[in-house]
């Protein structure tokens, strides 16, 4: 049975747009998302999940943004692509909403880690409303990485921390064959060069759908070039 509350606030009616490129997406999907929404917008009265002022353009600004990496992830019939792990989920961008589109491919498995409780206890209720196939750990991620060492196929992150703090949280999370899957601004070129002064790696750059001046990277093989103080 649905926990929706017929009284939570409606979703903004441009959500069959945003979805619309995202061809993959399955009608069971866009109704999870749907509810996902509505359950966001009604924790969001009493909790600040997100920017009250980015709300009008939520399936653009952050469900659709979040969306986008589907593409860029590798095929979950790899064997490198079942434990995806997202740090500083959030109110959920990207790690839940990709869980929720996901959700029809049972051994792709998602951590979302976070250490606002507020916002872990969010998570944990929209996981129940969608049935993700996602774990939330509220902790943080300092404190999360060697329990999960070498444990994540795909790390995935939004609006968390420049790049070079970004690889350094997550190296410890992967192994040999790991993806990482960030969402950057438009400053992603500095932010490139600045982690290439601590960092080797190789970094496919994608044009972001939802924003014009930023890039989704994708980024593998981390090698750490200079010694840890």
């Amino acid at each position: 049975m649905s926990n929706a509350d017929p009284n939570a606030p409606a979703v903004p009616p441009e959500a069959p747009a945003a979805l619309a490129p995202f061809e993959f997406l399955s009608e069971q999907a866009k109704g999870d998302l749907q509810r996902f929404v509505a359950l966001l917008l009604k924790w969001q009265r009493t909790h600040n999940l997100v920017s009250p002022a980015t709300l009008p353009d939520i399936w653009t600004r952050h469900v659709a943004d979040s969306l986008q990496l589907i593409r860029h992830a590798p095929d979950v019939s790899a064997s490198n692509s079942r434990e995806w792990v997202d740090l500083g989920s959030g109110a959920g961008f990207p790690g839940l909403v990709v869980a929720i589109a996901e959700k029809s491919r049972p051994e792709r498995h998602f951590t979302l880690v976070d250490s606002n409780l507020k916002k872990a206890a969010f998570l944990r209720a929209a996981i129940r409303e969608t049935g993700a196939n996602a774990t939330v750990v509220g902790e943080r991620i300092e404190a999360v990485a060697p329990k999960m060492a070498g444990c994540a196929d795909i790390v995935s992150a939004r609006a968390l921390a420049p790049l070079p703090k970004l690889l350094a949280l997550a190296e410890p999370f992967l192994h040999e064959k790991s993806t990482m899957l960030f969402l950057k601004g438009e400053e992603y070129v500095r932010e490139i060069a600045a982690a290439s002064q601590s960092f080797a790696f190789d970094v496919l750059e994608y044009e972001s759908t939802t924003d014009s001046g930023g890039r989704v990277l994708a980024i593998g093989n981390l090698r750490p070039t200079r010694p840890r103080s």
